[in-house]
């Protein structure tokens, strides 16, 4: 260093401008210093949780590989680098690239570990806003009486899904009747579907709604605030299916059919069939494969076309709620097999790459549905669980079937259990064992089709019904 009283001649002058040059070196050293060292503590505030999640798994996972080391093992590689030799340039060049690629490395980690949790949390924003959408209805009964072997059925799941004709909404054009011509709210479709714990099979069963029942006691059911009232309809020893949902709604109908087959009903789902077009229009229609011209004495002609034909909302409409349809054996059963066929072919197309990455699509079916729809214990994942359950399934371990009967109705004009099957049926379902061998559509046989045909299409067209 220098002494700035000494005399100025040329070698001091020399001497000050080297000791001014180190001095603002030595300056900008500290600056930057100072500005790594608050660079340091902004990234360690803002990644040290990320960080220390991060750091604590890797640790757990390390005890699970290599258990019983008492050291960290950081504190072994410090000791195992103390008895290295002294490094070259070369190596020490190296390791600040290990270093420094580390470091990047572990920052891409915790970028990715932000969108992650970002994108579940957006995910699971978008679920709770649909959830909100649903109609939530009091309906099950999961300790009831009637459930058979309900330890076998701990982690099933069944479905009872209700198709409700209320005519709210409906056009006078739709030929089905009005909220003023045909008030109140009919199970227009009964259907439950079982899906066990092993999740191997599918199995829907269909219910006729004339089915003859012992209907219980029920608690009242008003359509238009979705909810029971507190009067006490009496029990009614010998009553159709469709009227339990009539009288007592969503409880009533779960207590018939947990009654009927002892499956312990853990999720209600009910469609209000005007809604319903707006699922299959969001996804910009439904193929359906349709053998023969369909012409309905009430409806009109629902579908000309033959084969493979893509229909839109309001021909899916009159597809499943068509009744009186010329040349069907039976107005219930033919019915029954339209509404399961397109069931089929609604839940292929939602499940599809067109409609699962398309954003738009997949919104625009979830919101229609969450507006048509209400239930218990239902939302966006219990839905998921069952058309997820079908996605991945081979086609022969999904079965669409329909309560035994004996085929021709009775001189009630209902249609009549036949017990043995019955009971065959769904002891094979709750017990998970195979399904009893009589073509997997239990029902009328051709003979009696043909005779029931007759009888029911003598009587009068009654939309209504």
């Amino acid at each position: 260093m220098t002494d700035e009283m000494e005399a100025i001649d040329e070698a001091t002058q020399y001497r000050r401008k080297i000791d001014h040059s180190l001095a603002r070196f030595s300056a900008a050293h500290d600056d930057a210093a100072a500005e790594e060292t608050k660079r340091r503590e902004r990234l360690e505030r803002f990644t040290s949780r990320p960080v220390a999640l991060l750091e604590q798994t890797r640790t757990a996972l390390q005890r699970v590989v290599a258990p019983g080391t008492g050291e960290k093992p950081d504190e072994q590689a410090d000791e195992q680098q103390a008895e290295k030799s002294p490094q070259t340039r070369l190596q020490e060049k190296k390791q600040r690239n290990l270093a420094r690629s580390a470091r990047i490395g572990r920052i891409a980690l915790i970028v990715l570990s932000a969108l992650v949790l970002l994108g579940t949390g957006i995910a699971w924003g978008a679920v709770n806003w649909f959830d909100a959408k649903f109609t939530q209805v009091a309906a099950l009964d999961e300790n009831s009486a009637d459930i058979l072997n309900a330890d076998a059925q701990a982690n099933d799941e069944n479905f009872l899904m209700v198709g409700s004709d209320t005519r709210d909404g409906a056009a006078t054009e739709e030929g089905v009747g009005t909220a003023d011509s045909t008030p109140g709210a009919r199970s227009d479709t009964i259907m439950v579907a079982h899906v066990p714990a092993d999740r191997k099979r599918v199995v829907v069963t269909s219910f006729p709604r004339d089915l003859e029942i012992d209907r219980p006691d029920c608690n009242r059911w008003d359509p238009a605030k979705s909810a029971t009232t507190d009067e006490v309809v009496a029990a009614q020893k010998i009553a159709k299916l469709n009227t339990a949902y009539a009288v007592g709604g969503p409880q009533c109908v779960t207590k018939v059919i947990q009654k009927v087959t002892g499956l312990r009903i853990n999720h209600f789902v009910g469609i209000d069939f005007n809604g319903f077009k707006g699922m299959v229009d969001a996804v910009h229609g439904v193929t359906v494969h349709n053998d023969k011209p369909m012409d309905d004495s009430v409806l009109g002609k629902v579908l000309l076309e033959t084969g493979d034909v893509t229909i839109s909302g309001d021909q899916a409409l009159n597809f499943v709620r068509a009744r009186h349809v010329k040349g069907d054996p039976t107005s219930d059963y033919g019915r029954i097999k339209r509404q399961q066929a397109f069931i089929g072919a609604l839940l292929k197309k939602v499940m599809s790459s067109d409609v699962v990455l398309d954003p738009g699509k997949l919104s625009g079916f979830i919101t229609a549905f969450a507006q048509a729809t209400f239930g218990d214990n239902l939302g966006v994942q219990q839905m998921m669980t069952l058309a997820q359950s079908m996605r991945g399934l081979d086609p022969s371990k999904i079965n669409f079937m329909t309560v035994p009967t004996v085929g021709l109705p009775n001189k009630r004009g209902n249609e009549v259990l036949v017990e043995a099957k019955t009971r065959s049926l769904f002891d094979a379902l709750r017990d998970n064992t195979p399904l009893p061998d009589d073509k997997k559509a239990p029902g009328p046989s051709s003979t009696a089709s043909g005779a029931a045909g007759g009888a029911n299409a003598a009587k009068p067209a009654d939309p209504a019904r």
